[in-house]
């Protein structure tokens, strides 16, 4: 699966002012971010703001992102939720042409066991034509895959091929790296913890700063892949500052700010997140400058 390892980013949906979809500044995000150096896209994911798009603006979303990258690099589709069988419909019934993966987030609010959590899985599974990335956000769905869960599904299902992981939690990445087959692919869900776990073992991460920084971002990847740990560190360090201010007032409204900063696209956001506050956005403005 090399083509999951490295850098991917979060891909934002940009928003016009009346809140509709901004294709133009999609298009120069997704040229913004390939040109930059990422290895690959991931589509419709907490970062795009998918809870908020109708399923009418996903598939043209995703239509848009398939045409203007033409191939160019891999392309991930995020297609998760608390239903489970209505995760299958949706990924039977979405155009996986041109997509490489699927990237799936443990089910939220509903706060299964792990037993419930490898069921869940398992149905997705058995009905993904596709590779499958496995999502844990704990964060956000208030349900911890375990270490044991993730290697679990490693062990019994072919498609399950990665894990992204966003628990913050070293001990248990080290546990899932320690136990996981050989070409289980774990991912880090957290920018700022991202060069740590590639120490660890790690292949690299699905990002949101990225997007806004895809060049110093993806060479810190790259030089921390390739055992350059000095470079490595020095990106690392160069960007540390942004993580507190960039998800201070949620995700993706950081970022949105510096994309507008860039003059990519605008801040838009749609509720119930609201545009960065004034203090936030001077912040990032110093950062970037």
């Amino acid at each position: 699966m090399d083509k999951i390892k490295g850098t991917g980013v979060a891909l934002v949906t940009p928003f016009n002012e009346d809140k509709s979809v901004d294709y133009k500044g999609l298009e120069n995000l997704l040229n913004h971010v390939i040109d930059g150096g990422i290895d690959y896209l991931v589509l419709m994911g907490t970062t795009g703001e998918s809870v908020t798009l109708s399923k009418g603006e996903k598939v043209a979303v995703v239509d848009f992102c398939k045409k203007i990258n033409n191939s160019r690099i891999p392309v991930v589709l995020g297609i998760g939720g608390n239903n489970t069988m209505q995760v299958v419909e949706d990924i039977k019934s979405a155009n996986l042409d041109g997509i490489d993966a699927i990237l799936s987030v443990s089910p939220a609010y509903n706060k299964p066991s792990q037993e419930g959590i490898y069921q869940h899985y398992k149905m997705i599974s058995g009905n993904c034509p596709l590779p499958i990335i496995v999502y844990n956000v704990p964060g956000r769905t208030a349900s911890n895959i375990s270490a044991e869960t993730t290697v679990r599904l490693a062990n019994d299902f072919e498609n399950i091929v990665a894990v992204k992981e966003a628990s913050g939690d070293m001990d248990q990445i080290m546990k899932i790296i320690k136990n996981k087959p050989s070409d289980f692919v774990v991912l880090s869900g957290d920018d700022g913890l991202t060069l740590p776990m590639i120490h660890l073992g790690a292949e690299g991460v699905i990002s949101v700063i990225g997007q806004s920084h895809p060049k110093e971002y993806s060479d810190m990847v790259s030089f921390g892949l390739s055992g350059n740990q000095e470079i490595a560190n020095q990106l690392h360090n160069k960007l540390y500052d942004f993580y507190v201010p960039l998800y201070a007032e949620g995700n993706p409204v950081g970022v949105k700010a510096c994309l507008e900063l860039l003059g990519i696209c605008k801040s838009q956001v749609r509720l119930p997140l609201v545009e960065a506050s004034d203090a936030i956005k001077n912040e990032l403005k110093s950062l970037m400058n």
